[in-house]
């Protein structure tokens, strides 16, 4: 059993993938070849967003947006410490502070409630994190950002590409279109993956689209002029081409996603298991990036699984405030939730092409390891 089957994904896939690349093949243009740009015009018809730029990962994506917005030496960023650490090591290769907010219990996600509280004269911009496939509380968190002087928001969604969000409303939203530049990342195990790394930015703003298109390539506007500091941001044409072939079928897997969601959810329920799925608020959905419960004696819970050849993975079992390299920014009694969650969260497998009779193994065993 595979904790995320891509093995399975690619051979129903095979043929649009192959043909793909192939027509990379072909034509060598391996690096910004038309396969970006069609890209490009297909995530932001897909978002609704109006620019988006593909980059060369997820973390990536996060460190040019935080250039593109000019954040830097002795700036304030405020964040989720219950995250991969790369959104806080982008700040902090720029010289900015990450500032850490606490997280709901229940559904893992950074606590609208206790952003006002830690803004200061230095807070330039906010990252929420979108976790485990679902958005944070954007409105809320724009609105905040709107009363304190037009802070930019800067969405990780690295994990909720494809994900809905309302926030109330009467129309839902994509993720990654929801702030002023959303950020998600193409690795092979997230909702849409590629074959190696990968990202994209999004974002409504001209100006910030251009200056992103720039960085993107060390900083130039056209060929040896260089306007501003950049990168070697490129996502490279024959990582584009997988992800156009994935696209092909992601409005499908999407869905199954959210089927095997709502299964995994009734049938713990039914099973009387005593495991707490992460919460998924009634104005958003989740794409189920991870599909995670929470369980107070987790390390004998996966040992159990794995004796029943169920694999489990743990996102994430520190947090950042408690990793070496982080842990002088905030006290780890700051963050209670976070630590209470790192101690209890705990994924299993999820893919599009997971059969009924392996859901009901993964049950069946969830049920006798959790009775220990």
């Amino acid at each position: 059993m595979h904790f995320i089957d891509l093995k399975t994904q690619y051979q129903e896939l095979k043929p649009q993938i192959q043909a793909r690349i192939d027509a990379v093949l072909d034509h060598g243009q391996y690096i910004m070849g038309p396969e970006v740009r069609e890209l490009e015009e297909k995530l932001e018809a897909y978002t609704g967003s109006k620019h988006c730029i593909t980059c060369s990962s997820g973390t990536e994506a996060l460190l040019m947006s935080l250039m593109a917005l000019g954040i830097g030496p002795g700036d304030e960023v405020i964040t989720s410490p219950f995250t991969f650490v790369a959104t806080a090591e982008v700040m902090v290769l720029l010289g900015v502070k990450p500032v850490f907010v606490d997280i709901e219990r229940d559904t893992c996600l950074m606590d609208a409630s206790l952003i006002e509280a830690k803004i200061t004269p230095r807070t330039k911009a906010i990252m929420p994190v979108s976790l485990y496939g679902q958005v944070c509380d954007m409105d809320a968190i724009n609105a905040i950002a709107a009363r304190h002087g037009n802070l930019p928001v800067i969405e990780d969604a690295a994990q909720s590409f494809g994900a809905d969000y309302s926030g109330g409303g009467a129309t839902s939203r994509k993720s990654c279109n929801l702030s002023t530049i959303g950020c998600t990342s193409f690795f092979p195990s997230k909702p849409l993956g590629c074959y190696g790394d990968g990202g994209a930015i999004f974002t409504n703003d001209d100006v910030l689209a251009k200056a992103l298109r720039e960085i993107r390539v060390h900083g130039q506007e056209r060929r040896y002029y260089h306007t501003r500091v950049g990168v070697g941001g490129r996502m490279d044409t024959l990582q584009c081409a997988v992800v156009l072939a994935k696209l092909e079928r992601f409005d499908w897997e999407v869905k199954r996603r959210l089927e095997l969601g709502d299964a995994y959810r009734s049938k713990i329920a039914a099973a009387g298991i005593h495991a707490d799925m992460v919460t998924v608020r009634t104005d958003r959905n989740s794409v189920w990036a991870q599909l995670t419960i929470k369980v107070d004696n987790r390390a004998q819970v996966q040992q159990k699984l794995q004796e029943h050849g169920v694999p489990t993975a743990v996102h994430y079992p520190v947090p950042l405030n408690m990793q070496p390299a982080y842990q002088h920014l905030c006290c780890a009694e700051c963050t209670p939730n976070s630590q209470w969650a790192a101690q209890r969260v705990m994924s299993l497998p999820l893919s599009p092409d997971l059969d009924d009779a392996t859901l009901d193994h993964i049950i069946a065993a969830l049920k006798q390891a959790v009775a220990v």
